[in-house]
């Protein structure tokens, strides 16, 4: 099953700190696509094509897309981190996104 998940990611430069104030960094939002399948023993997997090496596993849809998200976070700040260029299909965030599908818990 496909899902849309908002990636923040703080920009960090050489010689910059995240401290408030006129050295902060800017904050850019990157939207990726994670496919999440269940897995036979229990939980979820989340891939993604937009993002070669981010594999997250969890026991709820909603904990695989908080790792994911997590994961992917952290991709995208070593590829910058490290001058690389991000992928191509990393798509910035619009002020709208339709459509996004999110999953809750019930308990019953």
């Amino acid at each position: 099953m496909p899902f849309d998940i908002l990636l923040k990611n703080l920009l960090l430069s050489p010689g910059k700190t995240t401290n408030t104030g006129a050295d902060e960094n800017p904050l850019s939002e990157y939207l990726i696509s994670i496919n999440i399948q269940k897995l036979d023993g229990g939980g979820y997997l989340a891939t993604s094509e937009c993002i070669q090496g981010l594999v997250a596993q969890g026991r709820t849809i909603a904990e695989t897309m908080e790792i994911a998200q997590d994961v992917a976070r952290k991709l995208v700040e070593s590829y910058i981190e490290h001058g690389d260029p991000l992928p191509v299909n990393l798509l910035p965030s619009t002020k709208k996104i339709k459509n996004v599908k999110i999953p809750i818990s019930v308990t019953v």
